[in-house]
């Protein structure tokens, strides 16, 4: 196993201690602070290399500055909700989080999506759509999905290469990927507006 990552865990009970349960069986995994807000989290967190933000908390705060108070800190972002709710992944994104799961992922690909950002990369975990909620929605990698929400939540594609680690053009390529992607489940989408609607109806 490689090094050993620091993970701090901001949420409820059940996703602190669940994880926590799940990771002792991981060897490159270890808690240095959890707690149910950030402003608990915060003074234990000095040392974590990724901090877990459940983008709903029991203090009713906003994600964006949730977000940006732990990145001032200088950690590195992943958040997690019950419901992929577009406007707080976006928020979370503008204040630099590097990714997001949700939380009916199973705890292995929440452990991948710690790892994948620990090591500067994104991570976006696919949320399955309901087969009778809407029409079919695209299979998009993790990168696909990261360009998408940052484009979408209000940034340049400019920005949000930048934002998420990779030039230019490949966000576009990216981002023309994820175009293709929509046309072919018959839900096109050519503009930014369009993409953002259907950002908003997957929700």
């Amino acid at each position: 196993m490689g090094q050993v990552i620091r993970v701090g865990m901001v949420g409820d009970r059940m996703l602190v201690e669940g994880f926590k349960a799940w990771a002792r069986q991981a060897s490159d995994l270890r808690f240095v602070a959890e707690g149910r807000t950030v402003a608990e989290v915060l003074p234990g967190a000095r040392q974590a290399d990724v901090v877990v933000l459940d983008l709903v908390l029991c203090d009713r705060s906003a994600p964006g500055p949730n977000v940006r108070l732990l990145v001032e800190a200088g950690h590195r972002v992943l958040a997690v909700a019950a419901a992929p709710e577009p406007s707080r992944i976006a928020a979370a994104m503008l204040a630099g989080a590097r990714g997001f799961v949700g939380k009916d992922q199973d705890l292995a690909e929440l452990a991948a999506a710690i790892r994948a950002v620990a090591m500067g990369g994104v991570s976006f975990a696919h949320q399955v759509a309901d087969p009778g909620a809407y029409p079919p929605r695209p299979r998009l990698s993790a990168r696909e999905q990261a360009v998408l929400v940052a484009y979408c939540s209000g940034m340049t594609l400019k920005a949000a290469a930048h934002h998420i680690g990779i030039s230019t053009a490949t966000a576009k390529t990216y981002l023309e990927r994820v175009k293709a992607k929509y046309e072919q489940v018959g839900r096109p989408a050519y503009t930014k507006l369009e993409l953002a609607a259907r950002v908003m109806e997957e929700s």
